[in-house]
């Protein structure tokens, strides 16, 4: 039976949810929807995500492309875990038990993830938030066991000027036989922030949850808030997203090969490639007025119009890197002692990307397709040609070819949108229409989700943003297993999972 036929059958449609189906659960259907994901291997979690007395939960069935959310309702404050069919789910249930108080229950490990017991209050978006416990306990990481075994703890504070995350490696000699994470270090309370707020002020949050994805995240927002109130978008605002969002990508995925290559010890890539990312931002910041291109993706449209002369700069700026990306590509293939560093290094199977439903270039370097430009796509990508690259050996080598090749792809995609770039308004106005709005959309990283509820007035009552990092960062764990210390930063910036992002 075909997903939406199941969630149909044992559940009741919900209103006032768009662009895709909502249904109601009651505990034994919640129950019995486990027992059919321990089944169903292509239907994968999208997101799982909580609400005062209520939990959310949203899957894709990955061959016919369909989406839906399921809710089930908490009185008693609990839910069954789905973690135990969809790994994933753990560390999103751990912080839903952090954030509101909703207990998974049989959860695979319940200890807290965003909460490190320094917060004024617990459970802040819960009801009634109680006071702190105070006198915090170590974190209970989990124990050395085997002989010969050592352990290295390395953060929250790094050497670097990165975001902070703490990673305790056990090791036998120099070989990593488990990595362990703790993240949340910079949460920065944003789903309560975003509560009772209007949906211009949301909109400036959403672009800061993480910023070297401030377009992708900002589109998600904007997205689902208009599909929440029915709104259409101008036709003009449409492609201009999509300009920007092509933009971030190229912008990301030529500094992350250039960094790649410098934690192999190859610095002139890093310079190489930081001069292009340089002049790209320099670019974004001609034609949008701010090299990230912050605030410029809104409900409704565009904040900035592309001027006049922004069509010869980005022309001139593809036509530089036309020129110069294709020699860094030939100077990586051919240096032999960057294809010792990056290949058969930091391996991922496609099994664990298939069962962490991981995207991005995680997933599409261990054979994972999936695209939300394509899958289940929006305009203006519906009306554009390109290619999704997929590698199959899951390597550090493989990640660094997805993104070259997604370059190679940007490229080409941007040269359709100025060439076919429509005349016309690049901002309407909202529908003061109630209801709630979910969208997927593909950041440099990955699939971004957001989930919107918003009020006839413009408020936003509720609004979770799932960064493609929540999928990403216990891959990394596997990645890193059976490879040596030293290779450890080479793994985690061909990752490149946002903190900020996943903290929220």
């Amino acid at each position: 039976m075909a997903m939406l036929d199941h969630l149909a059958s044992i559940g009741t449609p919900a209103g006032n949810h768009r662009p895709f189906p909502r249904f109601d659960l009651d505990r034994d259907a919640w129950a019995g929807l486990i027992t059919t994901l321990a089944e169903k291997t292509d239907w994968s979690l999208v997101g799982l995500w909580a609400d005062t007395a209520l939990v959310h939960m949203a899957l894709r069935e990955d061959l016919a492309g369909t989406v839906a959310v399921v809710s089930l309702t908490c009185p008693e404050g609990r839910f069954p875990s789905v973690g135990g069919v969809r790994p994933s789910a753990i560390r999103l249930e751990r912080a839903a038990q952090d954030l509101f108080g909703l207990m998974a229950e049989s959860l695979v490990d319940p200890r807290p993830w965003l909460d490190h017991d320094s917060w004024p209050i617990r459970l802040p978006l819960s009801a009634d938030p109680p006071d702190p416990l105070g006198n915090p306990e170590p974190y209970p990481f989990l124990p050395i066991e085997g002989a010969g075994l050592h352990q290295i703890p390395v953060g929250p504070v790094h050497a670097g000027i990165i975001e902070p995350g703490h990673f305790r490696f056990t090791c036998n000699g120099e070989t990593v036989v488990r990595l362990e994470q703790r993240l949340g270090y910079v949460h920065k309370g944003t789903e309560w922030l975003m509560g009772g707020r209007s949906i211009g002020e949301v909109a400036k949050l959403a672009a800061r949850v993480s910023g070297d994805s401030t377009v992708a995240h900002s589109l998600a927002f904007a997205r689902a808030v208009e599909a929440a109130t029915g709104s259409a978008v101008p036709e003009r605002a449409v492609w201009l997203r999509a300009l920007m969002a092509e933009l971030e990508r190229l912008a990301n995925h030529i500094g992350d090969i250039g960094a790649i290559c410098n934690d192999a010890a190859f610095a002139y890539m890093l310079a190489e490639c930081g001069l292009l990312r340089e002049k790209i931002l320099r670019a974004a910041d001609a034609c949008f007025g701010h090299r990230l291109m912050m605030d410029r993706v809104v409900p409704g449209g565009v904040a900035v119009d592309l001027p006049d002369a922004g069509r010869d700069t980005l022309e001139s700026l593809l036509a530089e890197i036309r020129a110069t990306f294709p020699g860094l590509v030939k100077t990586y293939d051919e240096k032999a002692s960057l294809q010792d560093r990056t290949v058969a290094t930091g391996r991922v199977g496609p099994e664990l990307v298939r069962r962490f439903g991981a995207g991005g270039h995680v997933g599409r370097a261990s054979g994972r397709v999936l695209d939300a430009r394509r899958d289940p796509g929006h305009a203006p990508y519906d009306d554009l040609e390109f290619e999704v690259p997929v590698f199959h050996e899951g390597d550090v080598n493989a990640r660094v070819w997805v993104r070259i090749k997604e370059v190679e792809a940007s490229l080409g995609l941007i040269d359709q949108i100025l060439e076919r770039l429509p005349a016309g308004p690049i901002r309407a106005s909202l529908n003061a229409t109630a209801g709630q709005g979910m969208a997927l959309v593909e950041s440099f990283r990955g699939e971004i989700m957001t989930w919107v509820e918003v009020r006839e007035d413009g408020v936003v009552t509720r609004c979770h943003p799932r960064d493609p990092s929540w999928f990403q960062w216990p891959l990394l764990e596997a990645a890193i297993e059976g490879n040596i210390v030293a290779d450890f930063p080479l793994c985690n910036k061909s990752f490149n999972c946002s903190y900020s992002g996943h903290d929220l």
